[in-house]
């Protein structure tokens, strides 16, 4: 009799087919490391973005703040040496305060020249068949014209009272049988420009009742005349002038590079950029040019203060209201932009020229 292995109750094991199957089961798949992995390449992206960013943002910081310091530097380095300063602060001035205070006197002229030709009369001289009914109608109708501003009709007998009172031929004139001016009519344009006030006259001259319509304005041109030449003048001097402050504030950096010569060969050395050298300079050709342009600007308001007393006692004196005018805001503000970017363009040729010849051995 055979014996069989004794089998605990419960205990059951699978044939080889299911044992084989029930281990391929029980073991775990390994896992997809390609589909599990995170997007390494996006977040690379995205980390470098931000750190490209932040690089950025810190250049910019350490950018302002070089300037900075720079400007302040560049401005107290001035300040310790206020006497050679002051005297090239003065150079600057004057030289710009010249063609300046040449426009500021052109456009005070420009004022009284028009206040002259805003007073300017045309005379209109009519026919001798003209009566007075018909003068009169006639200065009321051109008194209806936008280009007029006032009329005023002078009879026959009028215009000979005047000429008797002006002429100085009053006992003269009491010898004549008849009266030989004709009636006239004085307009007072309203518009103000020699081309606007002869298109006027010629407008006038061809009324059928005008026999002459003049208007004297050949001293007006004169004066006209003389503005433009004196606008070309001021164009001329201030680019001259301006020429001036490009080689003082160049050769005042030529001196500042040469007495920095071992710093800057110093600061090259240990790996500084032209860039970075050049800046303190640029900003002392800026300092410069602002300094000369504010005493430029206290100069002509100076000038003008003390001869405005006098300009106005002149006035009075022909029962005229007229004052000096000085700088506008739009004036004052273009002579300190003008003013810093001259020292600042010297300072920029200087430093082009003579920088690059001091390196490092």
């Amino acid at each position: 009799m055979s014996k069989r292995p004794i089998r605990p109750s419960g205990a059951t094991f699978p044939n080889p087919t299911q044992r084989d199957t029930a281990h391929k089961g029980s073991v775990k798949k390994p896992p997809n490391r390609l589909r599990s992995k995170p997007d390494s390449r996006g977040k690379s992206n995205l980390s470098g973005a931000r750190l490209s960013k932040v690089n950025k943002a810190a250049r910019f910081k350490a950018w302002r703040r070089h300037h900075l310091a720079m400007a302040i530097d560049s401005l107290a380095r001035l300040l310790a040496a206020p006497f050679g300063s002051l005297m090239t602060w003065a150079v600057i001035a004057i030289a710009l305060s010249l063609p300046v205070g040449l426009y500021v006197f052109l456009n005070n002229a420009q004022l009284v020249s028009s206040n002259w030709d805003g007073s300017a009369q045309i005379s209109l001289y009519l026919n001798e068949q003209v009566q007075d009914v018909g003068g009169r109608n006639l200065t009321q109708k051109l008194q209806m014209d936008s280009a007029i501003a006032e009329t005023r009709y002078l009879s026959r007998e009028q215009t000979l009272a005047e000429f008797k009172e002006f002429s100085g031929f009053g006992e003269a004139l009491d010898y004549l049988d008849e009266n030989p001016l004709p009636p006239v009519i004085i307009v007072r344009p309203a518009v103000s420009g020699i081309e606007s006030q002869q298109a006027l006259v010629d407008r006038l001259q061809a009324l059928p009742e005008v026999e002459e319509a003049q208007l004297d304005l050949a001293w007006v041109k004169r004066l006209y005349h003389i503005m433009e030449l004196g606008q070309r003048t001021i164009s001329a001097l201030g680019f001259l002038l301006g020429l001036a402050v490009l080689l003082v504030v160049g050769n005042t950096i030529r001196l500042a590079i040469e007495n920095r010569r071992q710093e800057i060969v110093v600061v090259k050395l240990i790996g500084a950029t032209n860039a970075f050298v050049r800046r303190p300079f640029l900003y002392t050709g800026i300092w410069y040019g602002l300094g000369g342009g504010i005493l430029a600007w206290l100069l002509i308001n100076i000038s003008l203060y003390w001869l405005d007393a006098p300009v106005r006692s002149l006035a009075s004196a022909y029962a005229s209201d007229f004052s000096l005018i000085g700088l506008s805001l739009r004036d004052s503000l273009l002579l300190l932009v003008s003013s810093t970017l001259l020292g600042w363009l010297g300072a920029w040729i200087a430093v082009g020229r003579h920088l690059g010849k001091v390196e490092p051995n």
